[in-house]
């Protein structure tokens, strides 16, 4: 593995294990207030809709680099734009 994959990788790890750690942190102080106890299928949510938020958050940032980088913001015909800039006039 390259260098950067290696660190991509031990940053990956160390971000998920921050996460389990704090879930595992705010489940016990929430059952220490007297809380409910978690059910298996409250943990299957919780994972399954924590993992939705983080790829639709990482789809949507990959989005916004691509655009940026390859000049798709630039390329918008914004001629019919009626709140347009005045030097945006042909």
């Amino acid at each position: 593995m390259s260098a950067r994959l290696t660190r991509f990788v031990r940053n990956l790890l160390i971000a998920v294990g921050v996460a389990v750690a704090a879930t595992l942190g705010i489940n016990a102080a929430w059952n220490a207030m007297g809380g409910a106890e978690l059910t298996t299928h409250g943990w299957i949510a919780l994972v399954l809709c924590l993992s939705g938020i983080i790829g639709l958050a990482w789809g949507l940032m990959a989005l916004a680099f691509k655009s940026s980088r390859e000049g798709w913001d630039e390329r918008v015909d914004n001629s019919l734009d009626p709140g347009g800039r005045p030097d945006d006039e042909p």
